[in-house]
């Protein structure tokens, strides 16, 4: 193997499962292998870009953007009632809050800024320099981002469990 290739392959192989996860909670299982695939190409296109510590929030960041354009594509393609069947995924941030009605309406209540803040911070497990990363923002504007999302939510449960 040449030697150019053992970093990438380095962050390959202690990343992969990470970045499939991240897939898999946001698309379906059989999509995971080939976006994963489309993920590590484009970070190997771009591998001079990050910053080394930062390899999975950066992989992070790559694959939203990857979701965002199968979505956009499964849409195009996609008739209204294929739409409407249920999709075999793993569970969302939003499926896992929706076991506590409370929760599930608060988390709805949010903005999707907001929900992918949390997500990142709660679900993916990732620390503020990583979401900043993932976010394309600074370290300081991702926590900043993640205490008011947690602050919001505790208000809107607060709200919610108040008005039943």
């Amino acid at each position: 193997m040449p030697p150019e290739l053992d970093p990438f392959v380095a962050v390959y192989t202690q990343h992969l499962g990470a970045v499939s996860a991240y897939l898999a909670r946001r698309v379906d299982r059989d999509a995971v292998d080939d976006l994963a695939a489309d993920v590590f190409a484009i970070a190997w296109r771009k591998r001079d870009r990050v910053t080394e510590g930062e390899e999975l929030p950066w992989l992070c960041r790559i694959a939203s953007y990857v979701v965002a354009n199968h979505r956009r594509q499964l849409a195009s393609r996609t008739s209204v009632i294929a739409r409407l069947t249920a999709q075999d995924s793993a569970p969302s941030a939003e499926d896992i809050v929706v076991a506590d009605r409370a929760l599930a309406e608060a988390w709805q209540q949010l903005s999707a800024r907001d929900r992918e803040a949390l997500a990142l911070g709660v679900v993916e497990g990732l620390s503020p320099s990583a979401i900043a990363t993932a976010l394309g923002i600074s370290t300081n504007a991702a926590s900043i981002r993640v205490h008011r999302a947690r602050t919001r939510l505790a208000e809107l449960l607060e709200k919610n469990s108040a008005s039943d």
